[in-house]
């Protein structure tokens, strides 16, 4: 490369869905051991290609939450939200379809970087608004967040340097607008911060 100039780079636009996938599934639960592996049995046994499932804890404590991004028919979809509904510990499954939404993935990847590639791999992390979270003598490890489609651009972009590591968080998905708690429950309490998760 001369004069430090970025290099001009294909980079694929993300989609308004933000999501390959066609089925986001939103399900809050009892934070109590044994129910992800519930959950995620029910999803096994339809047949269902899962793309990433994610779990983590909620605004409430005693509450979980998990991200479920999955492939398959709308009519397999909407009877297997069904089924999630009827399963213990299971208090609300959301089917985001087509609701406008806000879906992100995080991505950790560690890229060969030798002396002559070096500032390529740095110039093209800026175009991503990627973030170099460590630097060795012959690698980089990039830092990004955003859509999945987004996610996907970067990792492709990064490959023709080598990738030597790669780990990824799996998508997190909120709709936009206003959140009404389920009807007839009461709130739980708010997290404070120092309890434990169960699932």
């Amino acid at each position: 490369m001369k004069g430090g100039a970025i290099p001009k780079v294909a980079v694929p636009q993300v989609s308004a869905r933000q999501v390959s996938a066609p089925h986001v599934l939103v399900v809050y639960t009892d934070d109590e051991p044994g129910v992800l592996t519930r959950v995620a049995s029910l999803i096994r046994r339809r047949g269902f290609n899962i793309h990433s499932l994610t779990v983590g804890p909620t605004e409430r404590a005693g509450l979980s939450r998990m991200t479920i991004v999955v492939d398959s028919d709308a009519p397999m979809v909407r009877q297997a939200v069904e089924h999630l509904r009827k399963l213990v510990n299971v208090l609300e499954v959301q089917q985001l379809g087509e609701r406008p939404k806000v879906i992100r993935d995080l991505v950790l990847v560690r890229v060969a970087a030798r002396p002559e590639t070096r500032s390529e791999v740095l110039q093209l992390a800026q175009v991503f608004r990627a973030t170099v979270v460590d630097i060795a003598e012959d690698s980089l490890v990039i830092e990004c967040t955003g859509s999945l489609d987004k996610i996907d651009a970067l990792v492709d972009t990064m490959r023709p340097f080598g990738i030597l590591e790669l780990g990824r968080t799996g998508a997190v998905a909120m709709a936009r607008g206003t959140r009404n708690p389920p009807a007839g429950r009461a709130p739980l309490p708010l997290r404070t911060g120092t309890e434990s998760m169960s699932v």
